[in-house]
C-alpha cells in the first residue's frame, strides 16, 4: 500500500490511529449521503455471484470450489414436523432440563409457571404463553444460570365441575360428593395428559415428570396452612355481605371470576317512594293537597323487597314537580326533569327546587311493605349521568349500598313484591358467569372473605420494588387492587380444597383452631383434600378438642361445605413451588387478565403471610385474536388449533404443516404486549421468514465447508476490511440482541435478524464476496478472511434465535463441518464475540465507501455491474488516505475496493484523468471527516466516472477481467496454475 501523506492530509498522528483501525475512529461521512447507503441500492452482480454454477458444467467446474452441505433449503411437507421429531430425539429434549439443573454455575434463574387450567384441549393462548416462557428459559440458560421452572396446572373449580355434571346429564343428580370428585380429577388428569403432550411438541424445556399440580396432597396441605396463617392474623373472616351469586352455577364468584356483556338487556323501573316524613325543608315547599312520592329508577327490580333506603347527593340541586296526568307530586333531580317526563310520557311543572342537603332527616314509605319506613340518605356514588338522582338501596344487593348500610346501621333482608311506575328495556354492560356464560345478580350471604383492606398498602407499597412489562401494567394491576372492596374466597361446590371449618349443629357458631386445622393439614398431606368428604367428622377432629365438644357419639359440630376460591389455590403456588428460603421468582409472565387473577392472588397471600412479593419482575402478554383483530370462535370458523399448526389439516393443501418453529416464530415476532393476531397470512408470512433464514444458514454453512477454525482463521488485524466491518457488525448485533432479550423484547430478537440476515447478509455482504469464496484457491488468505468472518457470522446467528427456534438451531448446529461434539447447542452458551471486533470509525469508512458503490450501481440500473469500469477521484486529503487503504495499486480487479464496488475494475486517483470517453457517467459528492472529537475536521469531494468495460469474460469467474474470451483472466490463470 502506499501511506505517503499528502499536503491537505491531517497529519502522522491521526494516520496511526487510522492504520491501527484500517481506518480512522469517529469518521463520519457527509449527511448528505446518510440516506444513500448500501442497504437502500444494492445492485447483485450477475458474474461470479450468479452464475457460477453455470460455470461449473464447463471445463473449470473442478477448479470451481461452490458451497458443500447436505443442510437443505426448504423443508416440505411433512419434512418440517417429522425432522423437528428427530431432532428433538437427536439433541437430547427431554433431557435438557435435568442437564442444566446439575450444572455447577453460580447464579440462578427462577421463572414460576402460572398453572393452565386443566378442562381442555390446548390451545394457541397456551402456545403464545409457554413459548413466551420457554424463550426466556433458554436464553438465561444459554447465558449460564441455573433454570428452576416447574410447570403447573390449576386442576379444581367450577369449570371442571361443571363439565362433568353436563356430560353425566340427569345421572349428575344422584352422585355424591366424593363421586363427583372422582369424576373431576380424572377429566382434569385427561386434560392434563393432553397439554402436556402439546407443550412437550412446542419445545417447552422442563422436567415434565414432576409437575405441581393444585390437586396434590402436599400442595393441598400447604395451601391450609397458609390459610390459617391469614386466619390467625385476622385477614381472614366470616361475615354476610352481597357477593357476586350465579344461579347458573349455584356458587359465590369473586370479581376475576366474571366477564362483562355489553349488550345485556335488563327491565328498568321507575319506582314511587312515597314521602312519610318530610324534612323542615319540604314541609314550607309542598301544601298537602297532593300526594308526594320520591321518583327512584333502577336496573335491578328484583332487589326493591330488599330497599333499605333511598340515597340522594347533598351536593345537587333537586326539584318538587307536577305530573300533568295524574296531579302527583314527585321529587327528583333538577337535572333530570326534562328528560324523565319525556320517558314518562308527560309534563312535569316545577313546584319548587332545592339543595340535595335539605333532604336531611326525612323518610319514604317502603312501595313494597306497608309500614316500613326507607329513611333518606346522603351518599357519594350518586350519579346524574342515568336515572333520577335518586338511588334505591339494597345493601344485601350491592357493595356501594353495603357500604352504606354498614355506615349507618342498617339491616339486611330480603323479601319478594313488586311495584312498577314505568318499565323499560336497557342495553347495558352486565356482570356475567365467565364459565357459563349466563348473568350474575348480587345477593347477601354468609361468605368467607379476605380482608384486602388491611393488606393493600403493603402490596402497593412491595409493587414499587417490581418492574413491569410494559410498565403500564403496574398502574392497571394496582387500579384492580382499589376498585376490589373484598376478596370472596369460598364457594357452594365439591371440587376444590375444603376450608377447614366446623359448624355447630344448631348455633350460628364455627370451630377452628391451631389444633384443628393442624389435624385436618397432616390428613390431606397424607390422603388429599377427599378425606374432608370420605372421613367421618369425628375422625376429622383431633382428640383432645373431639373430647371438648361432645365426643365421637354426641358430636356438636359437622365440617363445612364450602371450598376454597381457586384463585386462591393457583395464588398460594408460591409457597408450594418456590425454592429457597426467600422463595420469590425472578419472573412471573402471564395474559393481561391476570392483572385481577394469579398475579394479584399471588401478590396478597404473600404480602399477607410474609410482607414481600413472590415475584420480581412481572411481565404481561395480550390475548390471542383472529387475523382481523376478532375474537376467535368456532361459529366464525377463525379458531387456529395448534396441533393442525404444526401437523396440518384435513386439506393440507389449505393447512400445511408448519411445525412448532413457525409458531414459535410467530410468538416472538408478536407485538405480544397487545393483541396478538393470528391466521393463514401470519403463519405463512412466519414460514416464509423463516426459509429466508434457511437459506442464509445454508450459506454460511456451505461455504465454511473445508474450513477449520482452529488451523484456518485469520487474526481479526490481518483480515480483509469489509470482513473485519462484519464482525464489527456483528458485535453490534449482539450486543443489542442480548439486551432485547434480557428485556424480554422477543419482537425486537426477531426484528434484528430479520434485518441482519436479509440487509447486511445476503443483499449485502453475500453479493459481495462469492467471487472471493468460489474463485479464489481453497487456502487464499483473502478466502480464510471471508471464511473466518462467515464462521463467526454463523456462530452468532445460531445462538442469537436458538431460545426461538430451537429445532432450527439444533438442526443448523448438526450441520456445522468443524464442529465435534454435537450433542446440543444449548449445552455450549451463548453468544460470544471479541472486543477486538469493535473498531471505531470502522463503519462510517466502510459506509462512505458504500456511497460511493451506491453511485456506481445506482448510475447503471439493471445492468451487470461487472461490465463496467470505475475511477473514483477524490482530493487529496484523510478521505483518499482511507480509500486508498482498500486499494494499494492505482488500477485493480481484485483489490479489496473493487470487491466492494462489483466492478470490473476500480482506479483511484487524487485528480482527474485528463481524457474521458464519451459515454461515462459521473457522480459528484463530498463527506465531512471529523477526527479526535471535532479537534480535526475536513471535508472532502469525490466523483465517481462510470464507463463500460473494455475486457472480455472470464469463462471461469464470468468477470470481466479477460483479455479475449477464450482465455482466462489473470487471478483465475493463477488459480488454476496453482491447483494443477
Amino acid at each position: 500500500m502506499r501511506w505517503g501523506l499528502h499536503p491537505r492530509g491531517p497529519g502522522a498522528a491521526a494516520l496511526a490511529t487510522a492504520r491501527n483501525l484500517w481506518v480512522p475512529p469517529h469518521l463520519r461521512c457527509h449527511p448528505g449521503w446518510r440516506g444513500t447507503t448500501r442497504r437502500l441500492l444494492v445492485r447483485p452482480v450477475t458474474g461470479a455471484s450468479n452464475q457460477l454454477q453455470n460455470s461449473s458444467n464447463g471445463r473449470y467446474r473442478d477448479t470451481v470450489l461452490l458451497p458443500q452441505t447436505s443442510f437443505p433449503m426448504k423443508l416440505l411437507g411433512r419434512q418440517q414436523p417429522d425432522t423437528e421429531l428427530e431432532i428433538q430425539q437427536k439433541c437430547g429434549f427431554s433431557e435438557l432440563y435435568s442437564w442444566q439443573r446439575e450444572r455447577k454455575v453460580k447464579t440462578e434463574f427462577c421463572l414460576h409457571d402460572g398453572p393452565p387450567y386443566a378442562n381442555g384441549d390446548p390451545h394457541v393462548g397456551h402456545a403464545l404463553n409457554k413459548i413466551l416462557k420457554d424463550i426466556a428459559n433458554r436464553y438465561h440458560m444459554m447465558r449460564g444460570s441455573k433454570i428452576h421452572f416447574v410447570p403447573g396446572w390449576d386442576c379444581h373449580g367450577l369449570p371442571i365441575e361443571i363439565k362433568v355434571l353436563s356430560e353425566l346429564g340427569g345421572k349428575a343428580q344422584n352422585l355424591s360428593a366424593v363421586e363427583i370428585r372422582e369424576k373431576a380429577r380424572s377429566f382434569a388428569e385427561a386434560a392434563i395428559e393432553k397439554q402436556r403432550s402439546a407443550f412437550i411438541r412446542w419445545g417447552i424445556m422442563a422436567d415434565w415428570n414432576n409437575c405441581y399440580y393444585t390437586f396434590d396432597g402436599k400442595y393441598e396441605a400447604k395451601q391450609l396452612r397458609l390459610f390459617y396463617q391469614m386466619y390467625e392474623k385476622g385477614l381472614i373472616y366470616r361475615s354476610y355481605k352481597p357477593v357476586f351469586w350465579s344461579p347458573s352455577s349455584r356458587t359465590a364468584l369473586a370479581e376475576a371470576e366474571l366477564e362483562y356483556n355489553p349488550e345485556h338487556v335488563s327491565r328498568s323501573i321507575y319506582v314511587k317512594f312515597p314521602l312519610l316524613k318530610p324534612s323542615p325543608k319540604l314541609v314550607s315547599l309542598i301544601d298537602g293537597s297532593s300526594p308526594v312520592s320520591f321518583l327512584v329508577w333502577t336496573t335491578q327490580p328484583w332487589t326493591i323487597p330488599a330497599n333499605q333506603a333511598v340515597c340522594y347527593m347533598p351536593d345537587s340541586k333537586y326539584a318538587v314537580v307536577k305530573c300533568s296526568k295524574s296531579g302527583d307530586l314527585y321529587i327528583l333531580a333538577a337535572d333530570k326533569v326534562t328528560s324523565i317526563a319525556s320517558v314518562l310520557e308527560t309534563t312535569l311543572e316545577v313546584i319548587s327546587t332545592f339543595s340535595g342537603v335539605d333532604l336531611e332527616n326525612g323518610t319514604c314509605t317502603h312501595p313494597l311493605i306497608p309500614g316500613k319506613a326507607s329513611p333518606l340518605l346522603p351518599a357519594n356514588h350518586v350519579t346524574m349521568t342515568k336515572g333520577t338522582g335518586l338511588v334505591h338501596t339494597a345493601p344485601a344487593h350491592g357493595m356501594e349500598d353495603y357500604s352504606v348500610a354498614s355506615q349507618h346501621n342498617l339491616s339486611t333482608m330480603l323479601q319478594a313484591s313488586k311495584h312498577l311506575l314505568k318499565e323499560e328495556k336497557l342495553v347495558h354492560s352486565y356482570p356475567y358467569d365467565w364459565r357459563t356464560k349466563k348473568p350474575v345478580v348480587i345477593r347477601a350471604s354468609k361468605q368467607w372473605f379476605v380482608n384486602i383492606t388491611d393488606i393493600k398498602a403493603t402490596a402497593k407499597e412491595l409493587l414499587k420494588k417490581v418492574k413491569f412489562i410494559p410498565g403500564s401494567a403496574l398502574n392497571a394491576m394496582v387500579e384492580t387492587m382499589d376498585r376490589r372492596p373484598y376478596w370472596c374466597i369460598s364457594r357452594q361446590r365439591v371440587w376444590g380444597v375444603p376450608i377447614p371449618v366446623f359448624h355447630h349443629k344448631t348455633k350460628d357458631e364455627f370451630l377452628i383452631n391451631s389444633q384443628t386445622t393442624e389435624h385436618v393439614i397432616k390428613l390431606v398431606e397424607q390422603h388429599g383434600s377427599d378425606v374432608w368428604w370420605t372421613h367421618p367428622p369425628e375422625q376429622l377432629l383431633p382428640q383432645e378438642v373431639l373430647s371438648q365438644v361432645g365426643g365421637p357419639d354426641a358430636l356438636e359440630y359437622v365440617p363445612g361445605q364450602d371450598i376454597l376460591d381457586i384463585w386462591f389455590d393457583s395464588g398460594t403456588s408460591w409457597s408450594c413451588v418456590l425454592p429457597g428460603t426467600d422463595q420469590r421468582a425472578d419472573l412471573y409472565l402471564e395474559g393481561k387478565d391476570q392483572l385481577g387473577g394469579w398475579f394479584q392472588s399471588s401478590l396478597l397471600t404473600s404480602a399477607a403471610t410474609r410482607k414481600k412479593a413472590p415475584f420480581k419482575t412481572v411481565v404481561v402478554h395480550g390475548f390471542t385474536l383472529g387475523e382481523k383483530g376478532e375474537k376467535m370462535s368456532k361459529s366464525l370458523g377463525n379458531v387456529i388449533d395448534p396441533d393442525v399448526v404444526i401437523n396440518g389439516g384435513q386439506d393440507q393443501s389449505k393447512e400445511p404443516p408448519y411445525g412448532a418453529d413457525v409458531l414459535r416464530w410467530w410468538v416472538a415476532e408478536s407485538n405480544v404486549f397487545t393483541e396478538v393476531t393470528i391466521g393463514p397470512a401470519a403463519l405463512n408470512a412466519a414460514r416464509d421468514d423463516i426459509n429466508k433464514l434457511r437459506n442464509t444458514l445454508r450459506f454460511l454453512l456451505g461455504n465454511v465447508s473445508g474450513f477449520n477454525p482452529e488451523t484456518d482463521a485469520i487474526p481479526v488485524n490481518d483480515m480483509y476490511v469489509i470482513d473485519q466491518y462484519m464482525l464489527h457488525l456483528l458485535q453490534d448485533l449482539a450486543n443489542k440482541i442480548t439486551d432485547s432479550y434480557k428485556q424480554y423484547d422477543f419482537g425486537k430478537v426477531v426484528r434484528l435478524l430479520r434485518a441482519f440476515y436479509t440487509r447486511e447478509l445476503s443483499n449485502f455482504y453475500f453479493s459481495i464476496i462469492k467471487d472471493r469464496l468460489y474463485c479464489e484457491s481453497a487456502g487464499d488468505p483473502g478466502r480464510r478472511s471471508c471464511q473466518t468472518a462467515l464462521a463467526e457470522i454463523l456462530d452468532v446467528m445460531v445462538r442469537s434465535f436458538a431460545p426461538i427456534l430451537p429445532h432450527l438451531a439444533e438442526e443448523a448446529f448438526q450441520h456445522i463441518p468443524y464442529v465435534k461434539e454435537k450433542k446440543s447447542l444449548f449445552r455450549t452458551g451463548w453468544i460470544r464475540t471479541s472486543s477486538i471486533w469493535k473498531k471505531p470509525g470502522l463503519e462510517e469508512a466502510i459506509e462512505g465507501a458504500c456511497a460511493m458503490r451506491d453511485s456506481f450501481l445506482g448510475s447503471i440500473p439493471g445492468k451487470n455491474a461487472a461490465e463496467y469500469q470505475v475511477t473514483i477521484v477524490i482530493e487529496p486529503g484523510l478521505l483518499f488516505e482511507i480509500i486508498e487503504m482498500l486499494q494499494a495499486e492505482e488500477t485493480s480487479s481484485t483489490s479489496q475496493l473493487n470487491e466492494l464496488m462489483m466492478a470490473s475494475q476500480t482506479t483511484l486517483l487524487p485528480e482527474e484523468p485528463r481524457t474521458l470517453t464519451t459515454d461515462v457517467i459521473e457522480h459528484k459528492g463530498t463527506f465531512l471527516i471529523n477526527l479526535e472529537g471535532g479537534d480535526i475536521r475536513e471535508e472532502s469531494s469525490y466523483k465517481v466516472i462510470v464507463m463500460p468495460t473494455t475486457k472480455e469474460k472470464c469463462p471461469r469467474c464470468w468477470k470481466y477481467t479477460a483479455d479475449s474470451s477464450d482465455a482466462l483472466c489473470p487471478r483465475c490463470t493463477q488459480v488454476v496454475a496453482g491447483r494443477a
